[in-house]
């Protein structure tokens, strides 16, 4: 925590766009942002809602460093904001601190990947998520 700060952005803010450079991230305190990700002709399809005590952002981790999706502000929202430089430094202090941050982050991106696997079953499956193969 001695590396963050608090932040706040107002409803429609944009924190931050796919394609850019990921350079910090986010813990949600209150609030709501949707995550989104660009189609051609057609405005951005939100793709998750992430709320409180929820990360938002973990491209910074990971090179090349690049966000994967861009994200909204769905409501005003209030953070703990985290340069990532600062924590990469970190991490290069205290191994505890770099594996359990990246064992968090993990865990986090593959909760994501689950519910947006059972999204895709409901969008194209047969039978939707409920049923086994």
């Amino acid at each position: 925590m001695r590396t963050a700060r608090e932040v706040s952005f107002p409803q429609g803010a944009r924190p931050f766009e796919e394609g850019g450079r990921a350079d910090r991230f986010w813990v949600i305190r209150t609030g709501s942002v949707g995550l989104g990700m660009r189609v051609p002709g057609r405005r951005a399809a939100v793709v998750g809602r992430l709320g409180h005590n929820e990360l938002v952002g973990w491209s910074w981790l990971f090179s090349p460093h690049v966000r994967h999706l861009g994200a909204e502000a769905a409501t005003p929202v209030r953070a703990y904001e985290f340069d990532a430089a600062a924590v990469h430094a970190l991490c290069q202090d205290d191994p505890g601190v770099a594996r359990d941050l990246t064992r968090w982050v993990g865990n986090v991106v593959a909760r994501r990947l689950h519910a947006a696997r059972i999204r895709l079953l409901d969008l194209y499956g047969p039978y939707g998520a409920g049923s086994a193969l």
